[in-house]
C-alpha cells in the first residue's frame, strides 16, 4: 500500500519552531482520532466523545485547536521539542540562512505476524513539515515573520482540514481483538490512529532558498 503524503515548506526563526510544528501536528491528530472505544458483548461498539482546547502561540500571531489530552499533547511536545534543538543548533547571526531539516508525522497501522516475529508497520499517510531557519535583525523584523507566519500557518490548516474532507482511504475499523493494530490505546481521553514521529537535518541548499523569499517579503513589509 502507498502512503498518502502532504509535505509544507516553512521558513522561521528558530524560537517559533516549536509552535509552528505543534500547531499542524495536533490540527491533524485533532481529525485522526476519535474518543475511546467501549465493546458490549455482541461485538458492536460505541465511541466517546473527544474534548477540544484551544491553544494560544507566544511568538506567533495563531490561535489553534487540539485535542484535550495532557499526554497526548506532553508525548508531542517532547518529540518537537528534540528535533527543535537538533535544528537550533546551528543557528547562525543575525540576517543569516542556517538550520534545514524536515520533521514528519506518519499514520501506521499493524499486520499482525506469525510465530513470535513482530507484526508489520504498514503507513498509510504521512504529513512533513520541511524547515528553513532565519535569523533577523531587529524587533521590527520579528514582528513582521511573527504575523507572515501565522498567515501561513492559517492556510495549512484550513488545507489540512480540507483534505480530512475527502474520501480518502483510513483503515478499517476493527474487531476488539484488532483494536491495537489501528488505534493506540494506551490514553485514557483520546484515541488517535496509531502514529510516529520522524526527523532528519539537511544541509542548506545553494542558491535562492524560501528563506531568502522570506526575508525578502519582510524587508519589503517594512518599507511599505
Amino acid at each position: 500500500m502507498n502512503a498518502r503524503s502532504q509535505v509544507f515548506e516553512l521558513t522561521m526563526e528558530g524560537r517559533q519552531v516549536d509552535e509552528a510544528v505543534a500547531s499542524i501536528f495536533h490540527t491533524i491528530l485533532f481529525h485522526r482520532s476519535l474518543g475511546k472505544f467501549l465493546y458490549n458483548a455482541e461485538g458492536s461498539y460505541s465511541v466517546g466523545t473527544i474534548g477540544y482546547t484551544d491553544v494560544d502561540c507566544d511568538f506567533i500571531d495563531l490561535t489553534y485547536v487540539c485535542c484535550t489530552s495532557s499526554l497526548l499533547d506532553c508525548n508531542l511536545k517532547r518529540e518537537i521539542s528534540c528535533f527543535s534543538e537538533l535544528l537550533r543548533g546551528s543557528e547562525g547571526g543575525a540576517g543569516a540562512t542556517s538550520g534545514m531539516g524536515q520533521i514528519s508525522l506518519e499514520f501506521f497501522q499493524k499486520k499482525p505476524s506469525r510465530w513470535f516475529l513482530q507484526p508489520e508497520c504498514i503507513p498509510w499517510e504521512v504529513w512533513t513539515i520541511r524547515l528553513e531557519l532565519i535569523a533577523l535583525n531587529n524587533e521590527d523584523e520579528r514582528q513582521v515573520c511573527r504575523e507572515k507566519v501565522g498567515e501561513i500557518l492559517t492556510d495549512k490548516i484550513l488545507y489540512i482540514t480540507e483534505v480530512m474532507n475527502r474520501h480518502d482511504y483510513l483503515p478499517k475499523m476493527p474487531n476488539q481483538s484488532e483494536l491495537e493494530l489501528i488505534f493506540d490505546t494506551s490514553y485514557t481521553d483520546v484515541q488517535p490512529y496509531l502514529f510516529k514521529l520522524r526527523y532528519s537535518l539537511s544541509n542548506p541548499s545553494v542558491g535562492t532558498s524560501v528563506g531568502s523569499t522570506m526575508k525578502k517579503i519582510i524587508k519589503e513589509t517594512l518599507y511599505l
